[in-house]
């Protein structure tokens, strides 16, 4: 099985430790995993924000850097639904405009073999326990590409759940947006900042010491919420969680 790390941008350049993680906890399950140094981004923000022809690059991109890989395995809800259920549609746009199936193929060489990372391990490795331990009380919050758009459903509950030492605290009103939403915080951060101010309420109140998601961009805004209302709730990605062991603690 040859397996790629796309490690995302948000990950490369503020969270590499969630990257190593990736591979950390891969390779202990016997898994051999690359890193394709040609990745870039996704192109989430472009699209999201309306400039659909500025992604189709990207999207030869990514099915150029990861030919030949068997699965792409993604720590991010949202980088991951982005290729699943954005892709098809550029390319089917271009295709609509006349420019050809080039881009639609691309897209279709690479949308069934990328993976979240919950599930890769799930689905693909049929694992729930990873031989994790992590010996704090931990709150989860499902993050809306995840919920919403992929469908990983109880998938990440079931991992934690098999994690020795962790106490996993239920999260009230769990289904609501943090209010991230990338580019939707730059252009309407009273409402972000007040979807998020009630989510790091949410948290403080579960009384868990960390907060998990599998998505770093979501827990950039929770982290900033709680730091500003002086909480030490730590903000935590489920990859580094299902990393650490008693051998070697993250």
């Amino acid at each position: 099985m040859r397996v790629a790390l796309f490690v995302t941008c948000v990950n490369d350049a503020l969270y590499p430790r969630t990257g190593r993680a990736v591979v950390t906890l891969l390779e202990r399950l016997g898994v051999r995993v690359d890193f394709p140094e040609a990745q870039s981004c996704c192109g989430q923000p472009q699209f999201n924000t309306g400039y659909r022809h500025a992604t189709e690059p990207l999207v030869h991109r990514y099915a150029s850097a990861f030919a030949g890989y068997d699965h792409i395995v993604v720590p991010s809800g949202s980088c991951a639904a982005m290729v699943r259920e954005n892709y098809p549609r550029i390319g089917a746009g271009a295709a609509a405009e006349g420019r050809g199936g080039r881009l639609a193929a691309a897209a279709d060489r690479v949308v069934p073999r990328t993976y979240e990372l919950t599930e890769f391990l799930v689905d693909v490795l049929g694992v729930t326990d990873v031989g994790a331990y992590y010996p704090h009380t931990v709150t989860y919050h499902p993050t809306c590409h995840g919920l919403r758009v992929l469908g990983l459903g109880g998938r990440p509950r079931a991992l934690l759940d098999r994690v020795k030492g962790l106490e996993l605290r239920e999260l009230a009103s769990a289904e609501e947006c943090c209010g991230f939403g990338g580019t939707f915080a730059v252009k309407n951060p009273a409402v972000s900042s007040a979807m998020g101010a009630d989510k790091a309420h949410h948290i403080r109140a579960s009384g868990a010491e960390s907060v998990c998601t599998v998505d770093n961009s979501c827990l950039m805004h929770i982290g900033g919420l709680l730091s500003r209302a002086h909480s030490r709730v730590r903000p935590v990605h489920l990859a580094e969680i299902l990393a650490s062991t008693e051998e070697s603690p993250w």
